[in-house]
């Protein structure tokens, strides 16, 4: 070949690099959003998630674009590791759909109109033409998506065909024929040499192009072919995990990881059964046949397909497989042991399942109320990792809601007629009360943050009754929390008193702050965020306080017919027992908040949570 020559094949190579993309790159344009609903609900079973990934990659023209958006889609929580798994398998199959359209440079048109119109010297040109069109008329929708594919089509056939011409002389260079023999002689060398070139090209089916426009000259041979092609595969995969391994969670990795153990254990098993079969005499007719593209694209079609139909019914191991090599996070690991405290197994035993959906409802309880701890603490010494661990708990907590209310859907269906159904319905309506308190946690770590970044400190009068109003609304939770795992209506008669010295509180801090502000001794900036830090931890407590009524109610009806008539009756005159546990409650906290303000402030003892996590000196 002379440098012309040499030229002429790299631009031609560029050419269909960028025509590739471009044609990959309107495909999605035009159905984006359509394969993103697809990918989601197409993916219930083995077979049909792996023909979702077939399709969705025949479409786009690119595995690592279908894996790519399984990855989001796997972060937004809407797709499993199984289920991604199963679009991967789909996904090797579909981007053989190239491989066969490049084929089309083997017709021969012979005088027959039809084959000289799908011709590529023909068609690449006609479709050029037309999407140029599209593209410089119809600058928006569908219209103009199409004629970037067109455009992308043309030019790829054009690189192709520019490739094809640059490379015949090839097949007179004794260098090339030698290079090739040598090839033929070592499988595991063009093994490699697939894998290689395609971790730098990051493109299986721009490899499987060149090999394809290589073997127009006429040189290559079955037993060349076959190893580039399995090694072609396993690259792609590579790419897969160099893609899945930048800033993604855990489940992208096991995906990649899975998309590497499919490749290698099918390519594993078939260079081994074409080496035996070979070994033993036969196919000889096609171990020394001469290839062209079409031969290509269906060896690696054939390959893909048994390979997919192979290890199907090992789904389940390859997940398995994938995640003991990406092991979990200690995250990971506590999100497992929160689901299994809801396994629906549990519902084959309806009475086991109550007791364990109050200890996991209670366990939830516990989480809102670390996070309303450590929120608080917030206000003193703001962390931004403190303030991570917040939201992830908090997703836990949703989580967590969303798992109790289905399964207890299932349980009260499961259940005989009036068997534990009180007990459900007080967790049914637990389940939101206690995930409102761990939205309430976030609100007070975002008013944290807030001042935090204005620069402005709480002053520390203002810390110190917001340390005292945190410790009563963490024992009014823990209470609640207790109550629900014990199923104790005598810890739940113990919560209204505590709820109503909250209220009190909130009212007595609210004046004490604006005599703060009257006296310059506060901004109006932190005045503001004290205030809504006030509101979050008030509408906590109400939550505690539905949470017992819900408890109550069980056992007296006139507290279900009308809990606000109950309530106000309560405060009014709830007996001798309701007024001791109020009078206790309001001088362990309300009293240490209504002295003069030249009076010494009792210390919080320290051995309180808040104490202990920072909140006070």
């Amino acid at each position: 070949m002379d440098i012309f020559r040499i030229v002429t094949m790299f631009g031609s190579l560029a050419m269909f690099f960028y025509g590739m993309e471009l044609m990959g790159n309107g495909l999605k344009k035009s159905s984006g959003d359509t394969l993103r609903s697809i990918l989601e609900r197409m993916t219930k079973s083995t077979l049909t998630g792996m023909i979702t990934g077939m399709l969705v990659t025949a479409i786009i023209q690119s595995s690592s674009a279908t894996i790519v958006l399984t990855v989001g889609l796997m972060a937004a929580g809407i797709l499993n590791l199984r289920q991604s798994v199963t679009i991967v398998m789909g996904a090797n199959i579909g981007t053989t759909v190239t491989a066969q359209i490049i084929r089309l440079m083997d017709v021969e048109a012979s005088g027959n109109i039809f084959l000289m119109l799908i011709n590529p010297t023909f068609l690449a040109p006609l479709t050029l033409v037309v999407g140029v069109i599209l593209v410089l008329f119809v600058k928006k929708g569908m219209s103009a998506g199409i004629g970037e594919i067109l455009v992308g089509f043309g030019i790829l056939f054009l690189g192709l065909i520019g490739m094809k011409d640059s490379v015949t002389p090839l097949a007179q260079s004794p260098v090339f024929l030698t290079t090739l023999e040598q090839f033929s002689k070592l499988p595991l060398l063009g093994l490699v040499t697939g894998v290689v070139v395609t971790v730098i090209v990051q493109s299986s089916s721009a490899v499987i192009g060149m090999m394809q426009a290589l073997s127009t000259t006429g040189a290559m041979k079955f037993e060349l072919i076959y190893p580039i092609v399995m090694g072609i595969n396993i690259g792609t995969c590579i790419v897969t995990a160099i893609l899945c391994s930048i800033g993604t969670t855990r489940d992208a990795k096991r995906t990649a990881v899975a998309h590497i153990l499919f490749n290698v254990i099918g390519t594993f098993v078939f260079m081994l059964i074409i080496a035996l079969i070979h070994r033993l005499g036969g196919l000889t007719w096609l171990w020394a046949m001469q290839v062209n593209s079409g031969v290509i694209a269906d060896f690696q079609t054939l390959f893909n397909v048994l390979t997919a139909i192979m290890l199907m019914p090992f789904t389940d191991l390859l997940v398995k497989a994938s995640m003991a090599i990406v092991k979990p996070s200690a995250d990971e690991e506590v999100r497992a042991s929160e689901k299994g405290m809801l396994d629906e197994k549990l519902l084959l035993a309806p009475g086991l399942a109550v007791g364990a959906a109050s200890r996991a409802l209670a366990y939830m309880g516990k989480l809102a109320k670390d996070n309303l701890a450590l929120s608080l603490a917030q206000f003193v010494n703001y962390s931004s990792d403190i303030s991570d661990a917040i939201i992830s708990k908090e997703d836990r907590i949703d989580s967590f809601a969303d798992r109790a209310d289905n399964f207890l859907i299932k349980l009260s269906k499961a259940l005989d007629t009036g068997s534990d159904e009180g007990e459900i319905n007080l967790l049914m309506q637990a389940t939101p009360d206690f995930e409102r308190i761990g939205d309430y946690a976030t609100n007070l770590n975002e008013l944290a943050l807030k001042l935090h970044n204005s620069r402005v400190d709480f002053s520390e009068k203002a810390l110190y009754e917001l340390g005292v109003i945190g410790e009563a609304v963490l024992e009014i939770v823990d209470l609640t929390v207790t109550a629900i795992k014990e199923d104790d209506e005598a810890i739940a008669r113990r919560i209204e008193p505590l709820e109503e010295v909250i209220d009190d509180m909130v009212l007595v801090l609210r004046d004490n702050h604006t005599g703060r502000l009257k006296a310059d001794n506060c901004t109006v900036q932190g005045g503001l965020i004290f205030l809504e830090a006030l509101t979050n931890i008030e509408r906590a407590a109400d939550q505690c306080s539905n949470i017992a009524l819900h408890m109550l109610a069980r056992s007296d009806r006139s507290i279900s017919l009308n809990h606000h008539v109950y309530l106000k009756k309560l405060h009014e005159d709830g007996g001798d027992e309701y007024r001791a546990e109020f009078e206790m409650q309001r001088k362990r906290y309300l009293s240490r908040v209504t002295a003069d303000n030249g009076d010494e402030q009792e210390p919080v003892e320290a051995d309180t949570e808040l104490a202990q996590i920072g909140l006070f000196p």
